[in-house]
Formats: structure tokens, C-alpha cells, sequence
């Protein structure tokens, strides 16, 4: 007689395997929502939603740029990031109260500025900046991934909207940007960790990627275990299908028509 099933760590067992929330595949992301024009006040703005996790990303467009970019002609995209209070299971206080963003919260406003930018040709913005801030509504796992997703088609929107006032003669992205997570839990690779996933996994990447297929970012880390190369290789490649659908549907919302870019 097979075992009955049981919880582990959060996770659900059952025959000595791993089942997924809604028993989803290893390879299958979680259900994926962008809904456009989501805050109206904002030049550009979108819902992302990712199984459970939602976030709402906006790009706010202002004349001029940081000082080292003045007179140079030249624009800039900035990012902050953050959590409302019961975003998660328990209260997090807000960061505000602390004085300080964390170190977390810093790197993933980083992230989220640097994917962008690594798409957008900022001589042609002429020196305004891009403000995009990523505010999580619920977390349950991949809100840096879905922040970067969902900013990308607020950015789209916004320079869009640039361009049919006029301001700019064309659109300054030269690609689209994406991103999921991946993850090892026992001796199984699974795309788009849920938050109970990524608490257990022993091997938890991000992977940042544009729609050419070329890489922006690639965050990687072991919990215990070192991964081998070709345990790497493998994880990279799970997130492929998954970036090219999330660009696809972020293509479907923008109707941003942008140059062709060789793999």
C-alpha cells in the first residue's frame, strides 16, 4: 500500500514526490495575467499577476536626469521596489519605518533598472528619466521575476505614449526583457517557484533574459549542495519557453513593433 500523502516543509508529498500547487508540471509556469493601463494617472502602467503573486508596476516620465547625465543628451530608467505590509502571510512593517530600504529591497530595485535599461536605447529618450516603481500587493514567490516582467510593458506604454505626442520620433527599445525563476527541490528542477518552493529549494536562480534570447542577468545559489555545470545548463534552459511566453504576451499588450535582434 503507497504511503499517504503528507506535508513537508510546506510542500506537498505524495508516493515520495513532490506535487505542485494545482499540480502543475516541472516545466509549467504558474497562471500569468499582465492587465495594461492599470493606473490611470501614470504615462504607463500594468497589474502583473503570477499564480498568486501580484504586482503593480508604473513608469512615470519627468524631464531630466541625474547629474552625471546632464548635457549629455542622454536618458535614464530608475526603479524602487516595494512591499505593502500584507503582502505576506504576516504583517511586514513597512520599510519607511526603518529609515532605510533593506539590502534586499535594494538589490532588486537595481535589478529591476538594470534589465530595463540593457533594452532601451537611452540617447534616444534625450535626457528625461523613466521613474518605474514595482509596489507587491501579494507575494508568494518570483516578485523580482514579475516586477521585471510586468515593468517592462509599463516602460513600453509609457515611451508609446512619448511618441504619439510627439515627444520622441520613435520608440527607444531595442528589444523586450523577461524574467522567471527556476529551482532545484530534492533532486527535481521546477520552473516558477511558488513561495513555499523557494523557501526549500537547495538550488534557487533567477534568470533575466531578453526576448533575442540573450541574457541580462543570471542569479544562481546553492543551499547546501554545490550544483554541477551542466545542472546550471539545465536550469537555464528550463526558463527558455517560459521567457518566450512572457514576452509573447507582452508583445500581444505593447503592440510595440521593435528591430529585429540576432540571437
Amino acid at each position: 500500500m503507497s504511503s499517504p500523502p503528507k506535508t513537508i516543509s510546506g510542500l506537498f508529498y505524495s508516493g515520495g514526490k513532490l506535487v505542485r500547487a494545482g499540480h502543475r508540471e516541472a516545466s509549467a509556469m504558474r497562471p500569468v495575467e499582465i492587465i495594461p493601463d492599470f493606473i490611470s494617472s501614470a504615462e504607463g502602467s500594468a497589474l502583473i499577476r503570477l499564480g498568486q503573486t501580484q504586482v503593480i508596476c508604473t513608469a512615470s516620465v519627468e524631464s531630466g536626469v541625474p547629474t552625471f547625465l546632464k548635457g549629455t543628451g542622454k536618458g535614464w530608467i530608475s526603479s524602487e521596489y516595494a512591499m505593502i505590509p500584507r503582502a505576506t502571510e504576516t504583517r511586514t512593517p513597512r520599510e519607511v519605518t526603518r529609515g532605510r530600504p533593506s539590502g534586499r529591497t535594494m538589490e532588486i530595485q537595481r535589478l529591476i533598472g538594470r534589465s530595463l535599461r540593457s533594452v532601451t536605447d537611452l540617447d534616444k529618450l534625450g535626457e528625461r528619466t523613466v521613474w518605474i516603481d514595482c509596489d507587491v500587493i501579494r507575494a508568494d514567490g518570483g516578485t523580482r521575476t514579475a516586477s521585471i516582467t510586468g515593468a517592462m510593458v509599463a516602460l513600453a506604454l509609457a515611451l508609446r505614449g512619448l511618441r504619439e505626442h510627439k515627444l520622441i520620433t520613435a520608440i527607444p527599445l531595442n528589444d523586450y526583457v523577461a524574467a522567471i525563476s527556476v529551482g532545484i527541490i530534492g533532486d527535481e528542477t521546477l520552473l516558477d517557484l511558488d513561495y513555499s518552493e523557494d523557501s526549500s529549494a537547495r538550488v534557487d536562480m533567477n534568470v533575466v533574459m531578453t526576448g533575442s534570447g540573450r541574457f541580462v542577468e543570471v542569479q544562481a545559489t546553492a543551499e547546501g549542495m554545490p550544483f554541477t555545470s551542466d545542472q546550471l545548463a539545465g536550469l537555464i534552459e528550463m526558463t527558455r519557453p517560459a521567457i518566450q511566453k512572457l514576452v509573447e504576451i507582452q508583445k500581444s499588450i505593447t503592440k510595440v513593433d521593435l528591430p529585429v535582434v540576432r540571437s
